[in-house]
């Protein structure tokens, strides 16, 4: 084997652990966060494989079994983001009418507590005109600046952290049953009651933004999946339904695919594209971490990725119509499999319980 094809052979080997590490089972950090840039991931594989196709001249086996592990792991990473493409299937069918009274608008805005550009954000409520705000990472000195929405946003949660999980929910419509929970952690608030749409019908609603796995937050992915799975096991599929924060996960991750199944919640990104929202100031390392999910009584009518507010998070904007008279026309979340629920479960149980988990 010639020089060029050692090299070829040690990188394309280098190229197929991010696959390695998505397929495990492992919860490490480094591990999970692989999960995020799929994209970017199968870009470098097929980069190998034409350099591979390039360089090899097949004469070992080994060569041909380097250059069909990197084919396979393309496919795997391209299955993972098909969904997510135009080419995919609409999960969510577009919403054809004009029955304002059962419209909800949403818009979710990770701003960053540093960030000091408050003008931004308000500028884009006034512009868009949402029902429900929520905002993520605001410590007091948002809740101070966004003090002047308030006259149009009378309805209001407001937990001010300084430890960037603070949480701010603004609606024009009546809140109710509103229930604030630490459902892993002290520190993650998190907020889940009922909204009352123009029609006087009620959705129930999870605002979310679960601790990220990452050297300077959280050394596993444990505690982001038990409340994701947690929050996915106890919503009935067959009551009206939203769910939308910062998940600190991507949406082709194990993770949140399950948090599908087990809460049959819809995604309306299936099939229109990514909408990356994170990171702001780097184009090139982009994926969407921002979230909402619906149960299949709703219709879209408008999704999209608003402009930079001076946080690494763009804003995501979204209008719904609650149509249950056409759910049908909607696609539909598999159920969970006997091994899933095993591994939910597993995983709730350790997010609660870590004390327990670490005696073992």
């Amino acid at each position: 084997m010639s020089s060029p094809e050692i090299i070829a052979f040690i990188l394309s080997f280098l190229a197929l652990l991010p696959t390695i590490a998505s397929i495990s089972k492992l919860d490490n950090w480094w591990v999970r966060d692989f999960d995020f840039p799929r994209l970017q991931i199968s870009t470098i594989i097929l980069f190998f494989i034409i350099y591979c196709a390039a360089i090899f001249d097949f004469s070992s086996f080994l060569e041909i079994l380097m250059l069909l592990l990197l084919i396979g792991s393309f496919v795997y990473q391209a299955v993972k983001i098909y969904p997510y493409t135009f080419f995919a299937k609409k999960q969510v069918k577009k919403y054809k009418g004009n029955d304002e009274k059962r419209q909800i608008s949403i818009l979710v805005s990770n701003v960053l507590t540093t960030n000091t550009k408050y003008q931004k954000l308000i500028h884009l409520i006034n512009r868009e005109n949402p029902d429900l705000v929520l905002t993520l990472e605001t410590d007091e000195v948002w809740e101070k600046e966004l003090e002047v929405i308030e006259d149009e946003y009378p309805h209001t949660v407001k937990i001010p952290l300084k430890n960037l999980y603070g949480m701010h929910l603004y609606s024009k419509l009546e809140l109710s049953n509103i229930d604030i929970k630490y459902l892993i952690s002290e520190e993650i608030p998190s907020i889940h009651g009922k909204v009352k749409l123009r029609s006087g019908e009620k959705v129930k609603i999870h605002c979310l933004h679960p601790k990220p796995p990452s050297p300077s937050e959280d050394d596993t992915s444990t505690n982001r999946d038990a409340e994701l799975l947690l929050v996915g096991k106890e919503i009935d599929g067959k009551n009206s339904t939203l769910v939308f924060g910062d998940l600190n996960d991507v949406a082709w991750s194990r993770t949140t695919e399950l948090f599908m199944r087990l809460s049959g919640l819809l995604d309306p990104r299936i099939g229109r594209g990514f909408y990356n929202t994170f990171h702001a100031q780097y184009p090139i390392f982009r994926w969407p971490l921002d979230h909402v999910f619906h149960s299949s009584d709703f219709l879209l009518q408008k999704l999209k990725r608003l402009e930079s507010i001076g946080s690494d998070h763009f804003p995501i904007y979204i209008k719904l119509v609650y149509e249950p008279e056409k759910q049908n026309l909607n696609g539909h979340t598999e159920g969970v499999e006997e091994e899933e629920a095993e591994w939910a479960e597993e995983k709730i149980e350790k997010g609660i319980h870590p004390e327990e988990e670490s005696k073992v």
